[in-house]
């Protein structure tokens, strides 16, 4: 298992190829399986795989992020695929999501596909637009907050530098 830690990394760099069903259906079941407090199982995926709807969302997170800072190029790195992650207000909401989204970039490394976090997803499903993109869902997003995206497909980047540990993060007594 440590040896899978060590592997996965953020990936910034895809090529455009679509990721299998399948293979999205397992990233999934691994963030439903994520501890959640209570038991109360708050997170929401919302799988994005449809060209159309992943590029509005991509210019919308980049209207988000570039609120007074400019930002060359698409948010979500051209991954194909973006799994989006909610979580009802209720509960540990955030704390819920937060392992969801790990436990999901854990399984794309095993998968053998890149990922990466990105944030705004708060700010996302309070937009209007956003909103009427992800009506599908017949969500109520006024009792969600947005806790993250995971962005996944083939990586097109061939090497990582090996994954330092920083010290003075850890106590005994």
């Amino acid at each position: 298992m440590l040896e899978l830690f060590e592997q996965r990394r953020a990936c910034r760099k895809f090529d455009s190829r679509p990721v299998e069903k399948e293979k999205i259906d397992e990233i999934i079941k691994a963030g439903l399986l994520a501890p959640s407090g209570m038991g109360r199982q708050t997170p929401v995926i919302i799988a994005i795989s449809d060209k159309e709807t992943r590029d509005a969302l991509a210019k919308i997170n980049k209207k988000i992020m570039t609120v007074g800072l400019p930002f060359p190029g698409d948010t979500f790195y051209g991954a194909p695929t973006i799994l989006l992650v909610i979580a009802h207000k209720k509960g540990l909401s955030i704390h819920d999501g937060a392992a969801t989204i790990e436990n999901m970039l854990l399984e794309a490394t095993n998968q053998g596909l890149g990922s990466c976090w990105i944030h705004r997803a708060d700010e996302e499903i309070k937009n209007a637009e956003v909103r009427k993109l992800l009506s599908f869902t017949g969500l109520d997003f006024d009792d969600y907050v947005g806790v993250g995206h995971v962005i996944v497909g083939y990586s097109l980047m061939k090497e990582y530098p090996k994954k330092k540990i920083k010290e003075g993060r850890v106590f005994y007594k």
